[in-house]
């Protein structure tokens, strides 16, 4: 039996704020944008290529044995590509502040590209929830 990640939920205090940075900005697909219970709404997002979305939801109830997670407080988040400088260079061309490509060297975090798996770029959605952009070698589908 798989066990696929498939959705993860990413707190917001403005959905429609979300909406706009996750689709127009980040390009992102919305797959979703409905009201599936009076005052409950949901919002999901699928990055290109991916096969994991993520959900934006309002006035939902917290599911039983989780807990409810504030606006910003989700870290880590990482997305990868295979071409880290065209990335960057997208994002911004849609206004997004997105870090400079990094890397892990000698002495820690060193700005621009490193060997293969060791790529990075960061950028925060507008309540804070943070991303991470690595460069991977190939697309998933060639791994």
């Amino acid at each position: 039996m798989n066990w696929t990640l498939e959705v993860v939920p990413v707190p917001v205090t403005d959905m429609d704020k979300a909406k706009e940075f996750y689709g127009g900005k980040c390009g992102f697909t919305i797959d979703l944008d409905d009201e599936v219970a009076p005052g409950m709404r949901i919002v999901q997002a699928t990055p290109p290529g991916s096969r994991c979305s993520i959900a934006m939801l309002s006035g939902m109830p917290t599911m039983p044995g989780t807990k409810e997670m504030a606006p910003g407080t989700l870290h880590g988040l990482q997305l990868c590509v295979t071409d880290i400088e065209a990335a960057r260079k997208e994002l911004v061309g849609r206004g997004v502040d997105v870090s400079a490509v990094m890397h892990v060297g000698a002495t820690g975090w060193e700005d621009g590209k490193g060997d293969t798996w060791n790529s990075f770029m960061t950028f925060e959605d507008p309540d804070g929830n943070g991303w991470v952009v690595q460069e991977a070698p190939s697309e998933l589908s060639e791994r």
